[in-house]
């Protein structure tokens, strides 16, 4: 038998571990390549990101103003009725507020759970030092509502700063008399219908989209080169256009007096005094919103098809099938990466949309995203960060479904 040798290099050493160590070199300078772009990218977006998401489940402006009730709290078992005791520390804890100017903050935690409680704490911080024993009367004298059952849950819960309170607003529940949570009232009930409006009207921008952008991006991959780029540019002219620009013309093109009613009243469709509201309305959100996706679906469809052979829809229709035949069987399956990556690219991006509901959606026509703004605003960072966490994990988990069903790997943007 002929012994077989080890390769090795000009030095002597093996030839597999002087490759394994190339490799590991290069892996090296791939990495400090990029290390600048991704440190940036984590300080610049992954950090921001993660602290606002982490204020959805942590809150410390009421534990961190009255330290005597999160004592006594601590020190009583859960459903404990308060005695003077409690009363005691909460005058002691107001006393404290009004000192630090803190009692804002604090009655605006208790508020999120239980409307109307900010102005019961601020209002009570202003008169603390005048309170005497027994704190109980003294208290309730100023306002009843300081032995409510439900004011002392909010508070046992809000003396931990790590809570899920803001999620279980979130799904339009309310602090009950006993501890629990049950359904707020129906006039504040919010967050769920817009929830479920923003996912349905994003799936009917999506839709729309894939319906008017399929035979756009047809047509393109089936021009001749010269041709099928000028309407590719065309396409991509948006890009190049602010998305508050071409939202503000939308305004004027469909106002009441806009350009649009205009024509159909000209050309007798519309009567004068009957003009169709087209701006400030879902109506107005959606045709928005389209036009501003659009782009998004021609492009991943054209440069799936654009890729397809003729030749195999030439072969269908020679083998007896018809047009619609071969468009079902052949030509639309291999469409499908394209379809596929449209409709998420679009669908995610409708969910998040701000500005063009904020412009032109009215007040029938917002999205959550114009409420997580609104609390933004409003000093509500909790809120809306649990708003937005919720947004997230439905937008992960479309992305979860689109890899199970089709495959990230097949995902084709242009």
């Amino acid at each position: 038998m002929v012994a077989i040798t080890e390769l090795t290099t000009a030095d002597g050493r093996p030839l597999r571990t002087a490759l394994a160590d190339a490799r590991i070199r290069a892996k090296r300078r791939a990495l400090l390549l990029v290390l600048p772009l991704l440190l940036f990218i984590v300080i610049t977006f992954v950090v921001p990101i993660g602290q606002v998401l982490y204020r959805s489940f942590y809150n410390d402006e009421f534990a961190a103003s009255a330290p005597q009730l999160k004592a006594w709290f601590e020190a009583t078992a859960e459903g404990t009725a308060p005695d003077e005791a409690a009363y005691g520390a909460l005058a002691a804890d107001l006393d404290r507020m009004r000192r630090e100017r803190t009692a804002g903050a604090a009655g605006t935690r208790i508020n999120d759970v239980l409307p109307g409680s900010r102005s019961l704490f601020t209002a009570a911080a202003r008169g603390a030092v005048e309170l005497k024993p027994p704190y109980r009367e003294a208290l309730v004298e100023k306002d009843a509502r300081w032995e409510d059952p439900r004011l002392w849950n909010a508070m046992r819960a809000a003396v931990n700063p790590k809570t899920a309170d803001y999620f279980i607003i979130a799904l339009d529940r309310q602090r009950s008399v006993d501890g629990g949570w049950e359904r707020a009232p129906e006039e504040r009930r919010l967050y769920v219908s817009l929830f479920i409006k923003t996912l349905w009207q994003s799936g009917l921008v999506t839709l729309l989209c894939l319906v008017l952008a399929f035979p756009v991006a047809h047509l393109i991959a089936n021009l001749r080169p010269s041709i099928a780029n000028l309407l590719l540019m065309l396409v991509l002219l948006p890009f190049w256009t602010s998305l508050l620009v071409r939202t503000s013309s939308w305004i004027v093109l469909l106002q009441g007096q806009g350009v649009v009613n205009n024509i159909l009243v000209a050309i007798d469709l519309v009567k004068t005094d009957r003009r169709l509201e087209l701006i400030y309305n879902n109506v107005g959100t959606i045709i928005v919103m389209v036009h501003v996706s659009l782009p998004l679906m021609i492009l991943p469809l054209y440069s799936v098809m654009r890729m397809i052979n003729p030749a195999y829809v030439r072969a269908a229709r020679s083998l007896g099938a018809t047009s619609w035949t071969a468009f079902r069987r052949v030509y639309l399956p291999l469409t499908m990466p394209g379809v596929a990556a449209g409709c998420l690219l679009v669908y995610i991006l409708a969910v998040g949309y701000y500005i063009t509901p904020a412009l032109v959606g009215g007040a029938d026509g917002q999205f959550i995203s114009n409420m997580i703004q609104y609390h933004l605003g409003a000093s509500n960072w909790s809120l809306a960060a649990a708003l937005a966490l919720i947004l997230l994990v439905g937008v992960l988990i479309l992305y979860w479904l689109y890899d199970r069903l089709v495959g990230i790997e097949k995902l084709k943007l242009g």
